[in-house]
């Protein structure tokens, strides 16, 4: 079976759109399940997501 986009790079990750975390403040780059609505993102995982917007980072382990 041949190799698919052997000879395509791709679209380098230092190049996707990048927007930062409002829960924990970390940047987080474009994935291609968020096309359809990248602009309603907010958060990096969905840990954060239920964690919701907080006055500090996630506290690691809870």
């Amino acid at each position: 079976m041949a190799k698919k986009h052997v000879n395509d790079a791709g679209t380098a990750k230092r190049d996707l759109p990048e927007k930062t975390c409002v829960s924990c403040g970390k940047p987080f780059s474009w994935r291609a399940k968020w096309a359809r609505d990248w602009d309603r993102v907010k958060f990096c995982s969905d840990r954060c997501r239920r964690a919701g917007v907080s006055d500090g980072p996630v506290e690691p382990g809870s």
